[in-house]
């Protein structure tokens, strides 16, 4: 069946590899990308299938309530595939209005504008909302969260994503609003912003540069492999129940310190430097406020439910990732310079 889907924030580390998915496993498929193109919104992550006759680029933000209205008018949405939010805990330390304009007003106004468009008829109609494990707050050393776990945000960031979750489970209860929600743990891969942990201490190990770890290092999180949260999204729009939450992690926990030592690792291997030598670079500093102490998410219903698994473990695809990174070292000095802003007025100059 041909289908018109919008996915927001396809430019971005994890949007990027849901629209290669869908641009090529779909090819009856209209996929419009809208991205605000911030700072971490980068075209460069697309260039593979930016001339496919599927693929439509719009730089908009969804903050934008007219602008949202106008392009579901103009294309009439099948689909809505929500990923555009800021994301970075630090940042939304530093300007949580930010996170509230975005993450929570920007969530609204495709809500509205959805809601609109489909108001005569909601059959074959899906709002699929990509949230975070963070909206249900930190865990102690045992247990792990399930859907049903209550929310307890800590961070301006998590609040604002756990706003949003409510507003997209409200239209549905309120309007019929047909809609799927994912709460997924820390993702890691190709095409991340260097200011997330793995890609910034590649960086940093490259460029012999300090490992800044907060506090004691034993903060603990699940990880998954970008490319596995793509197929996880692309099988719960397909053939998730309307109405439902499904968490997405990756079975495996590591403590952040734990870690950096297996990155520094294979990065001296990598690199042909002697054992230990990149450890040496790591430097703990003083822990940020509100830190959660561990997140572990409990995956068993997407994967009973769904068939959905992780397809690498951790140390496969963190092979994967660094091998990445130093065969990109082109994108990954464009991303930290900010020359790579220059690719969309180069390519899309009017």
């Amino acid at each position: 069946m041909n289908k018109t889907l919008l996915i927001t924030g396809g430019a971005g580390f994890i949007g990027s590899h849901v629209v290669r998915l869908f641009i090529n496993k779909y090819p009856g498929y209209k996929i419009v990308n809208l991205d605000a193109l911030t700072y971490a919104g980068n075209l460069e992550n697309l260039k593979d299938i930016e001339d496919a006759p599927n693929y439509i680029f719009v730089k908009a933000d969804i903050t934008d309530a007219g602008a949202m209205y106008d392009l579901f008018g103009q294309y009439k949405f099948d689909g809505v595939i929500h990923l555009a939010a800021e994301s970075h805990v630090d940042r939304s330390i530093t300007d949580p209005n930010a996170f509230i304009r975005t993450n929570v007003m920007g969530t609204a106004n495709l809500l509205n504008a959805a809601r609109e468009l489909w108001k005569e008829n909601y059959e074959g109609k899906l709002f699929y909302h990509v949230s975070t494990d963070e909206v249900y707050g930190s865990l102690g050393d045992t247990g792990f969260f399930l859907e049903t776990t209550p929310y307890d945000p800590q961070s301006p960031y998590s609040a604002s994503k756990a706003a949003s979750d409510h507003f997209v489970r409200a239209y549905g209860n309120t309007y019929g609003l047909p809609f799927v929600i994912t709460n997924c743990s820390n993702n890691y891969g190709q095409n991340q912003f260097p200011e997330k942990l793995i890609p910034l201490f590649i960086n940093n190990i490259r460029n012999n540069k300090p490992l800044p770890v907060y506090g004691d290092g034993k903060y603990t999180r699940d990880w998954l492999y970008v490319v596995d949260h793509a197929r996880a999204i692309d099988t719960v729009y397909h053939t998730g129940k309307q109405g439902e939450t499904y968490n997405i992690g990756g079975f495996n926990e590591w403590q952040n310190i734990e870690l950096i030592k297996l990155l520094c690792e294979q990065m001296d291997t990598k690199l042909g430097r002697k054992t230990g030598e990149s450890a040496k670079l790591i430097t703990y500093v003083k822990d940020r406020p509100g830190h959660d102490r561990r997140y572990a998410i409990d995956a068993t219903k997407i994967k009973n439910e769904l068939g959905w698994e992780p397809s690498v473990t951790f140390e496969e695809g963190l092979s994967i990732t660094i091998d990445w990174y130093l065969d990109n070292e082109e994108w990954l000095n464009h991303v930290t310079s900010g020359e790579y802003q220059k690719y969309y007025e180069k390519q899309y100059a009017q």
